[in-house]
């Protein structure tokens, strides 16, 4: 079974062709016929196609004015071109989707319907940065290949299982009853983390307290207990929680307040501001790229240093947060493109858990570490970098759904 996996993000989109054959997984991920990205976070006027496959690499710009045009032209490089490896698109059995918002209606996997298309659309409230880019996605293979079956994997499911003192926020509680409630996200990296965590480990997953740090330019944390994750610091939308790259990540609400009645914002301005606008870009000025930013530091930009200092201050604080959750610490687990290439991150962080025992291997940190433990021997936390494998744990759950 040919599976495509379009896994769009809030600033990108990674896409992947897999080649499942038989009638078992794999045990460990295949590689992929096909991968690529798009990423919209290096220039303000353009992003960048990246394409590889055939041992060949290609990029390309797009224009920031066509990206309803740019999930068409990332499948063209399918069966065109020095990295073609399908004669027609038809050949494409199924195609997964990262879904981020399934609100209460989705726990698990789901073969795409009118209505799924439907519920998407109406939580996009909930995910503006997200659901309006997955929606585009199903809608590109739907154009292209309509008779091929879709599935979306949604970001939510994980978290579902989450007890009610970490679900009901303290409001009226009628409003939660209508689905006002903690969601979290980015569930399908955290599940296959923890998971790849216990197994490098060596220990069943359900007997490790573990917090997994998903930090990209979105970022959450969740903690793992008993196998399923018992907090998470995204709430009823991917806005709550760690400073990120553009989003602002939890704030006092009464700042809304101020802006409206005193400033003249209305709701579409303050959604732009805390979605867009905020994080490394708002507070820094330059960027939210985490490398512009660390480019700056060097340079001495104040602005720049204490945009670093603020996401490591409130990074630090959520891993308490979940620490707490947890009642002790097995292992702490880096992961996404922030999470899995920044020394200095996971440096900085680990810093304020000296006091657990966690001590930190300074050349194994600095040495591109990949499903590596980077502590010391006799380090009383274990921390791992685990390069996520959303794009497989996707086509796995598409696989298993539509079998």
């Amino acid at each position: 079974m040919k599976i495509l996996v379009l896994n769009a993000g809030s600033s990108s989109q990674k896409s992947c062709l897999y080649d499942i054959t038989g009638d078992q997984l794999p045990a460990y991920p295949p590689h992929p016929l096909w991968e690529a990205t798009i990423d919209w976070t290096v220039a303000t006027d353009y992003g960048v196609m990246k394409v590889k496959a055939n041992g060949i690499k290609q990029e390309t710009n797009l224009s920031s004015d066509a990206k309803e045009e740019a999930i068409s032209k990332l499948l063209q490089t399918l069966v065109s071109g020095d990295t073609q490896v399908l004669e027609s698109l038809s050949e494409i059995n199924a195609v997964g989707h990262r879904v981020v918002h399934g609100g209460t209606e989705y726990s698990e996997a789901t073969r795409i319907t009118p209505e799924v298309q439907a519920t998407i659309t109406q939580l996009i409230p909930l995910a503006p940065s997200h659901n309006p880019a997955n929606l585009q996605g199903i809608e590109a293979v739907e154009r292209v290949l309509p008779d091929v079956p879709q599935v979306a994997v949604f970001d939510t499911a994980f978290h579902s299982q989450m007890p009610p003192e970490a679900a009901v926020y303290p409001i009226p509680y009628e409003w939660f009853e209508q689905g006002v409630r903690r969601y979290g996200f980015h569930g399908t990296s955290h599940r296959y983390c923890a998971l790849r965590t216990a197994e490098l480990m060596e220990k069943p997953l359900e007997s490790l307290k573990m917090i997994t740090c998903h930090l990209g330019n979105g970022c959450s944390l969740a903690a793992v207990k008993d196998g399923i994750s018992v907090n998470t610091t995204m709430g009823f939308t991917p806005l709550e929680g760690l400073m990120m790259g553009t989003r602002s990540g939890s704030i006092d609400p009464a700042i809304i307040f101020y802006l409206m009645r005193d400033r003249g914002f209305d709701v579409n301005s303050i959604d732009r501001m805390l979605n867009k606008e905020s994080g490394f870009k708002g507070v820094s000025g330059l960027s939210a790229d985490l490398r512009t930013i660390l480019h700056a530091m060097n340079e001495k930009n104040e602005r720049a240093t204490l945009a670093f200092d603020l996401y490591i201050h409130r990074l630090r604080s959520a891993i308490g947060q979940m620490l707490a959750s947890l009642g002790g610490l097995d292992v702490l687990v880096f992961t996404a493109g922030v999470g899995e290439n920044s020394v200095d991150v996971r440096h900085r962080a680990c810093e304020g858990f000296e006091f657990l025992g966690l001590t930190l291997d300074v050349e194994k940190n600095m040495n591109s570490p990949m499903d590596t433990d980077i502590t010391t021997p006799d380090s009383a936390v274990r921390v791992y970098v685990i390069h996520t494998e959303e794009d497989w744990a996707i086509a796995r759950q598409t696989w298993q759904c539509l079998r």
